[in-house]
């Protein structure tokens, strides 16, 4: 049984640890409000490029050069995952919930014979999918020194990944992110962004049926310059989308912690009393038992 000393330690030890967790719930609440509006501002353009990327392709002349960001590599064999996680933990199942989505989709891959590459964007993806991809693992990309998400980051991201494309070391790549829905929902998402994954319906929202456009210089030139810069939107999108649901998850994980520890501190009170009063108790009983048999 624990004495009381122990006990006192354990209710101030938690009672600092409740003050942390609730400085947390406080901070990640006031980040959270900037990410949200940043990822919910990048919303439209990223929707928006992605709907004038598929009316060009829709309307592509017959027989044009097609951009191999848009066509591919015409083979299937290697694929790359681009595994955007946060840099820093405490905030629930955010970036469990990631790595779990990659790495199914990894095991999907092999189990197929076809050959997987990761790079990660992020400690601690890294950090949960070296136990099992560690050979997979091809670059960590850490973000832990930057104050503010940017473009030039996403655009240094995408360079990489062009790069990377250009030399052949990849046939297909899928961005892997959380998009945000609310501080208590956030949603791994899977998205194929080389080759460009334009489906039929954005090219309709894109444009009414009924409209002729005429694209000067042809669709594939625009398409040649409009797709790396659709790579970087996605990017962003998806990094910023990652700032907001981490943001929202750890504010999330930091009130249930709380919450634990003030239930804590109640159950660890209610046995401070109890072992005290037993204490103060058998006290009285020896001194009352010594007065009688004098």
């Amino acid at each position: 049984m624990a004495s009381l000393k122990d006990l006192r330690n354990r209710i101030t030890s938690v009672k600092a640890t409740q003050k942390i967790t609730k400085a947390m719930q406080m901070v990640a609440a006031a980040k959270l409000r900037r990410a949200q509006m940043a990822a919910e501002s990048a919303r439209p353009y990223a929707e928006r490029m992605a709907q004038v990327l598929g009316n060009l392709a829709s309307n592509l002349t017959p027989g044009a050069d097609t951009p191999r960001l848009l066509s591919g590599t015409g083979q299937d064999r290697t694929h790359l995952l681009l595994v955007c996680t946060a840099e820093r933990g405490l905030c629930g199942a955010f970036n469990s919930s990631i790595s779990r989505l990659a790495r199914d989709h990894a095991r999907r891959l092999m189990a197929e014979g076809k050959t997987v590459k990761i790079i990660c964007v992020g400690k601690k993806g890294y950090d949960i999918l070296r136990r099992e991809f560690r050979d997979q693992i091809v670059e960590l990309i850490e973000l832990r020194g930057v104050r503010q998400l940017g473009f030039d980051n996403a655009e240094t991201i995408a360079r990489n990944l062009l790069g990377r494309f250009d030399a052949g070391e990849f046939d297909v790549a899928t961005l892997f992110y959380s998009r945000f829905r609310s501080v208590i929902a956030q949603i791994p998402t899977a998205q194929q962004i080389i080759p460009a994954d334009i489906a039929p319906t954005q090219a309709a929202a894109g444009a009414s049926a009924d409209a002729v456009y005429d694209y000067e210089p042809g669709e594939g030139e625009i398409l040649a310059a409009l797709l790396p810069k659709n790579l970087t939107v996605q990017i962003l999108r998806a990094l910023l989308e990652n700032a907001a649901s981490e943001q929202g998850a750890r504010m999330g994980a930091m009130d249930s912690a709380t919450r634990n520890a003030g239930e804590m501190i109640k159950k660890q009170t209610l046995i401070y009393n109890r072992t005290r009063q037993a204490m103060i108790t058998k006290e009285l009983i020896e001194i009352i038992s010594g007065a009688e048999a004098l």
